[in-house]
């Protein structure tokens, strides 16, 4: 299926003001790009550049005053994630190098503090995707998904002694588990096509079986399309904008995401 998907942003800028951008999602195995809009008012010179986990980057600097970024693409996708109950666990030694950055803990994924609790939460269960189904399991019955109540940005320690969590800080928790059982875990941000309220959404993946899954801990299911825009270790790789110097204030945010038909372009 295609989605169309556009994200509006709008800042007060009190100075001049350097910004780094991850707006733009790149064509994979799971997601087409068709066409893309990118439009910033008023424009300015940016540079563009790829970062160590393969996103899409973008370098500015804004000028003082009301600024605007908005962005949109038209992607083929799949209207549902897959899923692979008993896919195997993947040996380290057997491993890809290139999933190797997401077996180690890091900022907000502190996987080895976890080591006990996750074996005791999998006990029984076959090694591998049915694990990561397990800690999904408990993240989704211990937690309440509250949308827009936490703006701090949490660890996965701190996430775990928590009652009301946003999708960042379960997509946290979760790959802080599976890093805990030696499973490559990553932080995704991008758009849901089914996510109540709209807004951007952060999941994660795992590992196994040769390949990446998608593990969303906030969905009943995994269906509806999904853009990945983002991948990285947590929170801290993946924003959508960092702005440098003086703090800068966010006026508007406007996420949409809709089905479309089939272009013709």
């Amino acid at each position: 299926m295609w989605l169309h998907a556009s994200c509006l942003l709008e800042f007060n800028i009190p100075v001049d003001t350097p910004f780094l951008l991850m707006l733009r999602p790149r064509s994979g195995r799971q997601q087409w790009i068709g066409r893309e809009q990118y439009v910033m008012l008023p424009s300015v010179r940016a540079v563009e550049f790829t970062d160590p986990f393969g996103n899409l980057c973008q370098r500015l600097v804004a000028p003082a005053g009301p600024f605007s970024i908005k962005t949109s693409v038209d992607v083929e996708c799949a209207d549902a994630s897959d899923t692979a109950p008993g896919s195997p666990f993947v040996e380290v030694q057997n491993l890809p190098e290139e999933t190797l950055p997401f077996l180690l803990p890091s900022r907000f994924c502190e996987s080895d503090r976890f080591t006990q609790m996750v074996a005791a939460l999998v006990k029984g269960r076959s090694s591998g995707y049915d694990q990561c189904a397990a800690i999904v399991d408990y993240i989704s019955q211990t937690l309440q998904y509250t949308p827009g109540s936490g703006q701090q940005c949490k660890s996965a320690c701190e996430v775990n002694e928590s009652s009301q969590v946003v999708c960042r800080d379960m997509a946290h928790l979760g790959i802080a588990c599976c890093r805990a059982l030696s499973i490559p875990a990553r932080m995704v941000v991008g758009y849901l096509e089914t996510l109540e309220p709209m807004d951007l959404h952060a999941w994660f993946e795992a590992f196994v079986g040769g390949r990446w899954y998608t593990f969303d801990p906030t969905q009943k299911n995994l269906q509806g399309g999904r853009v990945a825009v983002a991948y990285g270790r947590d929170a801290a790789d993946v924003a959508i904008y960092t702005q440098f110097g003086e703090p800068v204030t966010l006026t508007r945010m406007d996420i949409s995401v809709k089905r479309m038909s089939v272009p013709l372009y």
